[in-house]
C-alpha cells in the first residue's frame, strides 16, 4: 500500500501549514502561535478533545474511534532554533535569529495530516492522543508533559514519533531496537590556582596547565575505562583562560558534552571525572569546581514496537525501504521521556539530499509529509482495528 489516497489529496494543503510555521518559528516552550494554528486546524478538521496549556504551549488532542478500546499516542515536537536562515527560500523565517532549522514544522504537519484523516474516516477502535510538543530543543518539553501526567490522563498504553532524516533515501524508514538515539550531559570544570607574571611562573599556581592535564586524561574513560566496542562520546568544546601573553591566569575554565546509551555507563563517567579533577587538583596544587548538568535520557526502543512500527511502515512505502538494524545516533531527543513511561518506538525518516539538521540551509523536504502522515494513521488503525466480524 503506498501513502493513503485521502491524505494524498490533502498534500497541497500541508505544504502551506507547514511553510507558515516554517516563517513563524518560535523557540522553547513559547511556541504560542504555532500552538494556535495548530489548535485551529484541530477545530476545523472535528477532533473530539483539544486540551491547551500543557507544558505552557504544549496540545493533547483526543479523537475517539469506533468502540471501545485502547489509546495510542503519537507525538510531534513543534519548536525552532536560534539560528539565522539561509536557505533563501520564498517562506523563509520572518523572525530574526530564529528558524525550523531541525524539521519540527514539518514533523508537526505530519501529526496534523494524520489527525484530519483520522477525524475523518475513524476507522479505529478506541482513542488516539496527538501530542503536540515545545521546547523538544532547549528545555525538555517531552519530560514536562510526562511530568504534568499526559500518559495517566490520557491513559495512553503507547506511544510513537517520528523525525526527518537528511541525507537518507527520501521516503525510506530506518530505526533499531533499544537504544536509538543517545543521552546528553554536559560538564564544566573550574580551575582556580594562582596568576602571575608570566616570566615568573615559579611564583604561580598555574591553572592553564592543570586544565590542559584534565581535559587529555579525560579521554582515557574512553580507552581505559570502557568496552571498545560500546558508544561513548566525552567531548571538551570549550577551554577559556587568560587576558594577556604575558600573565599566567589565575583561572581557567573548560566545557563540555557526554553521550552514552546506558545508565551503568553514564555513572561511571560521571564518577571519573570527579576522580580525574580531584586527582589533577593535589598534582597541580589548584583547586576546581566541578559541576554536571543531566540532559536527556538515552532513547530506548521497544523491540516489540519496533518490529510493528516497520511492519507498518512497510505497508506505505514497501519493505525494502525500511530498516530496523540502523546504526544508533549519537544525537539526544526528548521523546525519550515519553518512551520511558509507556511502550513505543522512534523512527527515521529519510528526506533526501538536503543539508544536515541545525544547519542554516536546512529545510524540511514537503515530499514526505504525506508518507509521516500516512504512517502515524495507519499506526492507529493497525494498532486497534475494528471488529469486522459479522
Amino acid at each position: 500500500m503506498p501513502i493513503l489516497n485521502r491524505i494524498g489529496d490533502y498534500a497541497p494543503e500541508m505544504t502551506q501549514w507547514r511553510q507558515w510555521m516554517h516563517r513563524n518559528p518560535e523557540l522553547g516552550f513559547a511556541c504560542h502561535k504555532t500552538a494556535a494554528f495548530v489548535a485551529d486546524k484541530l477545530r476545523e478538521f472535528g477532533v473530539d478533545e483539544i486540551h491547551q496549556g500543557i507544558a505552557t504551549t504544549g496540545i493533547v488532542a483526543i479523537i475517539n474511534g469506533q468502540g471501545a478500546g485502547e489509546t495510542i499516542g503519537l507525538r510531534a515536537d513543534m519548536d525552532a532554533l536560534p539560528i539565522v536562515e539561509a536557505t533563501g527560500a520564498d517562506y523563509a523565517s520572518e523572525i530574526p535569529g530564529k528558524m525550523h532549522a531541525c524539521g519540527h514544522d514539518g514533523h508537526t504537519t505530519m501529526l496534523l495530516g494524520a489527525a484530519k484523516y483520522l477525524a475523518e474516516t475513524r476507522n479505529f477502535k478506541g482513542r488516539v492522543a496527538l501530542i503536540f510538543q515545545p521546547a523538544e530543543e532547549d528545555g525538555g518539553g517531552g519530560e514536562v508533559m510526562v511530568q504534568e501526567g499526559i500518559m495517566d490522563r490520557f491513559d495512553v498504553k503507547q506511544v510513537y514519533g517520528i523525525h526527518n532524516a537528511p541525507m537518507h533515501p527520501t521516503g525510506s524508514f530506518h530505526t533499531n531496537t533499544g537504544p536509538v538515539m543517545a543521552a546528553v550531559d554536559e560538564f564544566e570544570v573550574k580551575v582556580n590556582g594562582k596568576g602571575g607574571h608570566a616570566a615568573a611562573p615559579h611564583e604561580t599556581k598555574d591553572p592553564v596547565i592543570a586544565a590542559v592535564a584534565m581535559v587529555q586524561a579525560l579521554q582515557s574513560i574512553i580507552s581505559r575505562n570502557h568496552r571498545p566496542t560500546d558508544d561513548l562520546v566525552i567531548s571538551v568544546t570549550q577551554f577559556h583562560a587568560g587576558t594577556a601573553n604575558n600573565v599566567i591566569p589565575a583561572q581557567a575554565v573548560f566545557s563540555g558534552t557526554i553521550r552514552t546509551f546506558s545508565k551503568d555507563v553514564r555513572a561511571m563517567v560521571f564518577r571519573r571525572i570527579a576522580e580525574i579533577v580531584k586527582g589533577h587538583e593535589a598534582t597541580f596544587e589548584v583547586t576546581a569546581e566541578l559541576v554536571f548538568d543531566e540532559g536527556y535520557p538515552a532513547t530506548v526502543n521497544h523491540a516489540a514496537n519496533v518490529d510493528f512500527a516497520a511492519s507498518v511502515a512497510s505497508e506505505i512505502v514497501g519493505g525494502e525501504n525500511v530498516r530496523t538494524d540502523a546504526m544508533r545516533e549519537m544525537g539526544a531527543e526528548d521523546f525519550s521521556y515519553m518512551i520511558e513511561a509507556r511502550p513505543g518506538a522512534y523512527l527515521f525518516l529519510g528526506q533526501g539530499e538536503t543539508a544536515d539538521c541545525h544547519h542554516p540551509a536546512y529545510d524540511f523536504n514537503d515530499e514526505i509529509a504525506p508518507i509521516g502522515a500516512s504512517f502515524f494513521a495507519r499506526l492507529v488503525e493497525r494498532a486497534q482495528p475494528l471488529d469486522r466480524t459479522p
